[in-house]
């Protein structure tokens, strides 16, 4: 689930042009700097009806997902957010953020507080992912609009933005040690059981990728550095994260240790060098199994989830689900989204 971002860039953005996220869709995103490091998005829905848009997971979501990604040079500056898994079903008024007709509604946030720009001078910045909504008046999911940004050059103040990025972990820190972080018993049972029906799912996944199934239908290409990319990182998955219950190569938590589970939220992953899965309360609701095509279980979040970790492959999220994402994504998008992993392991479990 990772989390999933919708806008980016914190340079001088003066001429900044309004982004249009889709050729039919209504809502068009202008970006602006804020002092050192922040961000400032004006969403503007400039169509005849109001839309709801999901917040989890993206740009008006308060938890910290990934809102912009960061290179200096070739070098990128890693990620040091959650990665969230969001689920579009039952979804309460609270999930949404109402922009009425010819409405525009503002966020801000510190790209800082996320990507460690302590080095300072001058970055790279850009954005991809996918806004979903629903219409007026409905918590039902009625689309999702995928979205890339142009690569803005920005000037950082390094000792600014250090400060910046050591406040937020100290604070976020501070929280966890209040936190239960053990499953009950209960809990541990079926965690232990979804982890071997994902073990299961992604050895079947390894040995149909290895054979070429469905490789273009879901990663957009057969060639050899696609089949290799996504036979690697199922052979990761059922060798190292899912392997048992309690040797695992990543620390999985039943409470919510990264005070990220809002509305919607199924679960999220914290990438990097203190990597964690965190399962939330609604993950526990999920079927243990299905043999649905493109219908989330148990098993298949917790694939999601894995892809996000730096030692398996340390995916974004593009984008959610078959329709309008994996359907119109490109390869190099396919082999960096943890959706399209987890709907190809579900597509191969559930003979789709």
């Amino acid at each position: 689930m990772k989390a999933a971002a919708i806008a980016s860039c914190f340079a001088a953005l003066a001429n900044a042009a309004a982004v249009n996220l889709k050729g039919e869709s209504p809502l068009v995103v202008e970006i602006e700097q804020v002092g050192n490091s922040e961000v400032k998005a004006s969403i503007t829905n400039t169509g005849n009806v109001g839309l709801r848009i999901l917040k989890a997971g993206s740009i008006l979501d308060s938890s910290p997902v990934e809102k912009v990604k960061v290179a200096q040079g070739a070098k990128s500056v890693p990620f040091t957010g959650i990665r969230v898994y969001v689920h579009t079903k039952d979804l309460k008024d609270e999930a949404f953020q109402t922009i009425g007709a010819k409405e525009t509604i503002e966020v801000q946030w510190d790209a800082a507080q996320l990507h460690d720009l302590s080095e300072g001078g001058e970055f790279n910045i850009s954005t991809e992912g996918s806004l979903r909504y629903a219409e007026e008046g409905s918590n039902q999911i009625a689309g999702q609009v995928i979205y890339g940004s142009n690569v803005i050059q920005a000037k950082v103040d390094g000792v600014e933005a250090a400060a910046v990025h050591s406040a937020f972990h100290e604070a976020t820190k501070a929280k966890r040690v209040v936190i239960q972080n053990d499953c009950s018993s209960s809990q541990t049972s079926t965690v232990n059981a979804a982890l071997g029906v994902a073990k299961t799912y992604a050895q079947n996944a390894q040995t149909a990728a290895n054979a070429g199934t469905n490789l273009q239908e879901y990663f957009k290409s057969t060639d050899s550095t696609t089949k290799s990319t996504v036979v690697n990182v199922f052979n990761k998955i059922a060798t190292s994260v899912v392997n048992s219950g309690t040797s695992g190569s990543a620390k999985l938590y039943c409470t919510d240790v990264g005070n990220a589970c809002s509305d919607g939220v199924v679960a999220y992953t914290q990438p990097g060098s203190n990597e964690y899965i965190a399962l939330c309360p609604y993950w526990f609701q999920f079927p243990a199994t299905n043999t649905i095509c493109h219908d989330a279980d148990q098993p298949y979040v917790i694939i999601h989830e894995a892809t996000h970790l730096t030692a398996v492959k340390g995916t974004d999220d593009v984008c959610y689900g078959y329709n309008g994402c994996v359907t119109a994504i490109s390869n190099s998008q396919s082999l960096n989204n943890a959706d399209s992993y987890a709907l190809y392991a579900n597509s191969i479990y559930a003979n789709c």
